[in-house]
């Protein structure tokens, strides 16, 4: 599903390649990330969605066969929560024949958030 030869210049573009039943769930995970983190801006990074906080990378997210893979892997407060969707690395993988767990997307993103805020803070 996921097309490695091509080159994405949005976000945009990455969503039309799937399915319009993909592109519907790609979109409401980037809307839930963009009302989350409504400071953040849209990247295309590993040729994959990705938005950053002050020129730091907040969360990527992409498409795969079976599920919706999100990333970096999410921090150890969401331990029990994420245990269902925990892939080999520690990444998430949502899958596609679920409903997505846009409340859990929403609450890992404002905790990036917060962390991005509170380390560039201490930087000061």
């Amino acid at each position: 599903m996921l097309t490695q030869k091509k080159q994405f210049g949005t976000i945009d573009e990455y969503i039309k390649t799937f399915p319009e039943d993909v592109q519907r769930i790609l979109e409401k995970i980037r809307q839930t990330i963009k009302k989350a983190a409504p400071a953040a801006e849209e990247a295309i990074s590993y040729q994959i969605p990705t938005f950053k906080l002050n020129g730091k990378y907040l969360v990527y997210f992409a498409a795969f066969k079976n599920h919706i893979g999100l990333y970096p892997p999410p921090p150890t407060v969401f331990k029990k929560e994420v245990s269902s969707y925990e892939g080999p690395k520690g990444n998430l993988k949502f899958p596609l024949d679920k409903p997505m767990p846009l409340d859990l997307v929403k609450r890992i993103v404002k905790y990036r958030v917060k962390e991005i805020l509170e380390k560039g803070r201490k930087k000061k």
